[in-house]
């Protein structure tokens, strides 16, 4: 294919607003891929990469390093370009409109050629790696078309714009391939499995048939090296509730830290987040206590990470914790706040991949497999059959400083990327009716009023996750608990996420003053959960006009951002809210 068609695509994915317009471009565009290989990397730049997210590989341009090359492609100065892309606010359409006139606009550059360009420069390393990158880049540039250009460039700034979410790319693959979007869900646990979509797409290309194409994806299985989706917890009110619906449960610390999956593989060593991110450099202790703690010569372990006080033998705020995410200085702040991980499962030993075995057996293979309890802690395991017992445990927890308690069914199995009843949360009470804070994923801004018209932003437009429909819906507008700094940084975090248009995975009644590409998640916590009808969070709409009243926050505030942790699906969901709505006493 060349890459100017598939550009051509791109184009048309970011100009619409409709999630099914997207799943029906996206599925035109797989049916003229024939090639394996070529659906595997189209897989890869449509997430705006050229590697799975957990692949430690950047591109590694930033704005500046991209204005240098073109400037080099299109002999002009570089100071003209910087200007072009601070009036524009995007460097992808900077370099469109500077790039309109030089050449013919038509090229012939396959995709295979831009994907291993773009792969030479993110494996460029040495001295003069910077004059590297900028000619193999400019030499790129050259060869495109201006629309081309436009996305090309988008790319290295992790900033392709295109509003895709994973379970669209998963339902135009199912179409395409096995038939029928609906069969999304086989891809689904290959995905929570491997994290690969370029994996997945490759192993229905390969494949003879539909009936082949499940049978192949179903036997994609655990590889060390490659992160699990983690599985993540549901919510009930209180212990009554906890022991009436799970019964005799093994109840556990929640502590407030980094997800971390441990990977081993001899001396090798991996460490990904929640997000999938390869974060093994951020962490020397980690890395060397794996080396030296774990009896096993292969193995996969779940836990929590968090900075230490050893002066004071005491666990630090995620505030404190979120200081350890660095590229910079890691030796030096590692000494400053050492990290202890809570490992609370073990997914994979020796060889044999264990999510389908019980979690009382899990827990017994991981006793066995930590020798050492110093910087790998194992996190107690108390079983618990009474409501009044585990409503002491979570009071103690809240004494410790941490956040509540996670319990756990004894026979569950490891259900990756699941949320359901085999884990579910308890945290502390806040003031109010809502007993849980809500994670919510910023949509847009509407901007600022009086003292706030210097800030840029007077009012946050948030919503959830509608998991379902792989959307995201409206909950609040949130006009406090901001200091004035996080006010003006607003501007700054979302800068590049800025949308001239509702993206096409948002669902609002509301206009704000700008929207935002749903990437960052906020910590928010309110006094209750009202109905609502003006915003989208389970609302019936027909015709955009409300049916049936959706849910919203009252007394909204901030807590935290959260996107250093949280992928925006991981945000509090549609279902989520419901249940907290009807646990607060009220008739849904």
């Amino acid at each position: 294919m060349q890459f100017q068609t598939l550009a051509e695509y791109f184009d048309r994915l970011e100009a619409t607003s409709s999630r099914l317009e997207l799943i029906r471009i996206l599925s035109t565009l797989f049916h003229e891929v024939h090639s394996a290989d070529e659906v595997e990397e189209i897989c890869y730049l449509v997430q705006g990469r050229i590697a799975p997210f957990f692949a430690p590989i950047e591109i590694g341009m930033a704005e500046k390093t991209i204005a240098d090359a073109l400037s080099h492609a299109f002999a002009i100065d570089r100071e003209e370009v910087l200007i072009e892309f601070d009036r524009l606010g995007d460097m992808g359409l900077a370099a469109q409109k500077i790039a309109k006139g030089k050449h013919k606009e038509t090229s012939s550059v396959s995709v295979k050629e831009v994907f291993d360009i773009l792969t030479e420069i993110a494996n460029t390393s040495g001295n003069g790696t910077v004059e590297k990158k900028i000619t193999l880049f400019s030499d790129l540039l050259k060869k495109l078309d201006s629309v081309s250009i436009k996305h090309v460039v988008r790319i290295p700034l992790s900033n392709l714009r295109l509003g895709i979410g994973d379970p669209t790319i998963m339902d135009a693959l199912a179409a395409v391939k096995l038939g029928d979007k609906k069969l999304r869900s086989y891809l689904e646990g290959a995905y929570n499995r491997t994290s690969d979509l370029g994996l997945i797409a490759r192993t229905l290309w390969e494949a003879k048939n539909p009936v082949a194409g499940v049978d192949a994806i179903e036997k994609l299985s655990v590889q060390v090296g490659k992160p699990i989706r983690s599985e993540l917890c549901e919510r009930l009110p209180d212990a009554k509730k906890v022991i009436e619906k799970m019964g005799e449960v093994d109840a556990q610390y929640k502590y407030d830290g980094f997800r971390v999956q441990i990977h081993k593989k001899g001396n090798d060593i991996w460490i990904f987040s929640r997000n999938l991110e390869n974060m093994t450099h951020m962490f020397p202790e980690l890395i060397e206590a794996a080396k030296q703690d774990i009896d096993a010569k292969s193995v996969i372990l779940d836990g929590e990470a968090l900075a230490y006080n050893a002066v004071s033998e005491e666990f630090l705020p995620f505030q404190e914790t979120t200081k350890r995410r660095r590229k910079h200085n890691i030796a030096e702040v590692a000494e400053k706040l050492p990290l202890r991980a809570f490992i609370f499962d073990i997914l994979y030993k020796d060889g044999k991949q264990l999510l389908d075995t019980p979690l009382q057996e899990r827990q017994k293979m991981l006793k066995e497999t930590i020798i050492k309890d110093d910087t790998l802690l194992l996190a107690e395991n108390n079983l618990i059959d009474d409501a009044q017992k585990l409503q002491n445990m979570l009071d103690d927890a809240i004494t410790k400083g941490l956040e509540g308690v996670v319990i756990k069914k004894m026979n569950s199995k490891y259900e990756a990327g699941a949320r359901n009843f085999n884990w579910v949360k308890l945290k502390r009470h806040n003031a109010g009716e809502l007993k849980d804070t809500i994670d919510c994923v910023l949509l847009g801004y509407v901007s600022g009023k009086g003292k706030r018209t210097a800030f840029g932003a007077g009012a946050l437009l948030v919503g959830v996750y509608d998991k379902k429909e792989d959307v995201f819906v409206t909950v609040s507008k949130i006009g406090t608990g901001l200091t004035d700094e996080e006010w003006t940084s607003i501007r700054e975090r979302s800068k590049g996420l800025e949308r001239d248009h509702k993206p096409a995975r948002v669902i609002s009644l509301i206009q704000p003053s700008v929207w935002l590409e749903p990437k960052i998640v906020i910590e928010v916590l309110a006094d209750e959960i009202t109905r609502s009808p003006i915003h989208t969070a389970g609302a019936v709409l027909e015709e955009n006009k409300v049916v049936e009243s959706g849910y919203a926050l009252r007394f909204p505030r901030l807590v935290s951002f959260r996107d250093n942790d949280k992928s925006p699906e991981d945000a509090t969901t549609v279902k989520e809210l419901i249940d907290m709505y009807q646990e607060q006493g009220k008739k849904s």
